[in-house]
């Protein structure tokens, strides 16, 4: 999905609605960027912002124009950045390939401005327990926690939390991602084929 079609909307979706609360004109920096999937979704719906990332490896031929990158290991690298110099940090999908948060998270302190904020995404513990994909599908995603075999641990929110409120941040809330779009859609795509939306 374009997220531009969320911009009158981004309630649909929990990330987006934590992406428009960025102040106009602000600086959002993404950690564990990968494929840039995520990045091109937050150009696509705020053009507006500055757009930094970090990634151990990350692709940045394929991040959006102008975008800030920076090659390290958020475990043990500090980040090129000033203090106080972002608005917003997303971290989508990162903590379940570390084997310690502090140094994310003291990063994450580091950089904010006062009133930033930080959205963390990770998959559920139960994940566990899914069924992988199958057929063609099979490899193409993870629904299964182990599909993915960088994934080194599942991190409840519990001890997200913790090493947040170490840093010295604070949790202002919780719970499972949803995009309203997606969920509505679930009676049709539960007779399709296995695919990546479904």
């Amino acid at each position: 999905m374009n997220w531009s079609l969320l911009r009158s909307a981004p309630w649909i979706d929990t990330r987006a609605a934590f992406v428009a609360k960025t102040p106009r004109g602000g600086c959002l920096l993404d950690m564990g960027s990968s494929n840039g999937e995520t990045l091109r979704h937050i150009a696509e719906m705020r053009p507006d912002l500055k757009l930094r990332s970090t990634d151990i490896e990350g692709a940045p031929e394929s991040y959006p124009p102008a975008c800030d990158f920076y090659r390290g290991d958020i475990q043990r690298d500090r980040l090129p950045w000033p203090d106080q110099s972002v608005d917003s940090i997303t971290c989508m999908h990162l903590v379940e390939h570390l084997q310690e948060l502090g140094g994310l998270f003291r990063e994450a302190a580091r950089l904010l401005k006062p009133g930033g904020s930080i959205y963390v995404e990770t998959p559920d513990p139960k994940t566990v327990v899914y069924p992988s994909p199958k057929g063609k599908m099979l490899g193409k995603f993870t629904l299964n926690f182990f599909d993915d075999p960088t994934h080194v641990r599942t991190v409840p929110r519990s001890t997200i939390a913790r090493a947040a409120e170490a840093a010295g941040l604070t949790v202002t809330g919780s719970g499972t991602s949803r995009n309203l779009l997606f969920a509505a859609a679930w009676p049709v795509f539960a007779f399709t084929p296995s695919s990546r939306p479904r």
